[in-house]
């Protein structure tokens, strides 16, 4: 009996949730990953400054009601991809959660076409910036 194949877009938004479970900030779970021709190119999630100790282990940095101590999943996965060499211009983005403000500016200048995300979250900026852009913003429902 043939098995569903999950769609693309299924299978890539799947790791974004694997890729959030590695979040070291427990106020919010977000994973990221970064495709082009349907081969990964970069994976981020929530986390602490690089040799930091985590928010879980730590506490929380709060400012205006959210936890700043972390990188975005969005921003690490922009930087993995520096730190090893890898373009990601005309590249898609899937998120676990819409981006918020700022990681939405670093995608549009990392030249990144498509974002694929899961829940809204946070900041409605984004669809105007997006059609001015010339991003697609698609939202992905589980």
């Amino acid at each position: 009996m043939a098995k569903n194949r999950a769609s693309w877009d299924t299978y890539f938004m799947q790791i974004a949730q694997d890729v959030a479970t590695r979040s070291t900030c427990d106020r919010k779970y977000v994973g990221a990953v970064i495709v082009r021709d349907k081969m990964i190119l970069s994976t981020g999630y929530n986390g602490s400054i690089r040799g930091l100790p985590h928010c879980d282990e730590v506490g929380h940095e709060m400012e205006n009601g959210h936890c700043v101590r972390t990188v975005h999943a969005e921003a690490n996965a922009i930087v993995q991809a520096a730190r090893n060499g890898v373009g990601i211009g005309e590249a898609d983005i899937y998120v676990t959660a819409s981006p918020c403000y700022n990681c939405f500016k670093l995608i549009a200048n990392a030249g990144i076409k498509r974002i694929f995300y899961g829940e809204l979250y946070r900041d409605e900026r984004i669809k105007a910036h997006a059609k001015e852009a010339g991003i697609e913003l698609i939202h992905l429902e589980h």
